[in-house]
């Protein structure tokens, strides 16, 4: 459990030194249209003919939200709790998380759905807290495994859970639509903390729930 605080507060001070960089130095949306105008010269059109004019405005738009993650905190998603669950004690399991996120090294989209479950120490969170959790992280631009990782850690920290499993199943776009151009390819990564961790038992347990898909 040492080893699943200190890692959560090491993403945490990561993410509020990137939150202090975007406050001190973030281009305007007139700066970003420039740099829109500028990749449109650079791929060898005009932004100035009558198709492209508006065009620089809808990417600054679309980018926004994106990449609205980075202005949102997990930790205050799942800061409201409920104790009033009689006694439950056995986990809590949420499939088929619509997943659309961008990848770091193309900026390309990765498409796919997460799986989340966890087991709660005395108190639980609304689910639809769990889906946001998801959407927060990837409203950024990412890797398919640090995405997984900064999902369990969120929700381990911010739940004091007694375990957490994260799957994601994605596909993505720089793999299937430039380079290699392999289509119909999934990219499967998981993280368990606690018990699912510990216990290979409730892996299984986990793991089983999703072939019954």
């Amino acid at each position: 459990m040492d080893a699943i605080a200190t890692e959560a507060s090491q993403v945490r001070l990561l993410e509020e030194r990137a939150k202090q960089r975007d406050l001190e130095r973030r281009p305007t949306p007139a700066e970003a249209e420039a740099a829109v105008r500028t990749l449109i010269r650079w791929a060898g059109d005009d932004p100035a003919r009558e198709g492209l004019l508006d065009t620089p405005a809808r990417v600054v738009r679309s980018y926004a939200e994106f990449f609205s993650g980075y202005s949102e905190d997990p930790n205050e998603i799942l800061s409201r709790t409920f104790e009033e669950v009689e006694g439950y004690d056995d986990w809590i399991m949420l499939r088929d998380i619509r997943l659309e996120s961008h990848c770091e090294h193309h900026m390309l989209p990765i498409i796919g759905v997460a799986h989340i479950a966890y087991i709660p120490k005395g108190r639980v969170v609304g689910i639809s807290k769990l889906a946001r959790v998801v959407e927060v992280f990837a409203k950024r631009l990412q890797t398919q495994e640090t995405l997984t990782a900064q999902i369990a850690s969120a929700i381990q920290d911010g739940l004091q859970a007694v375990g957490v499993a994260v799957l994601i199943e994605a596909r993505h776009e720089c793999m299937t639509t430039r380079g290699v151009h392999k289509p119909d390819v999934d990219m499967i990564t998981s993280r368990m903390t606690g018990a699912f961790k510990s216990d290979p038992r409730l892996e299984e347990r986990f793991l089983n729930m999703l072939r019954k898909r």
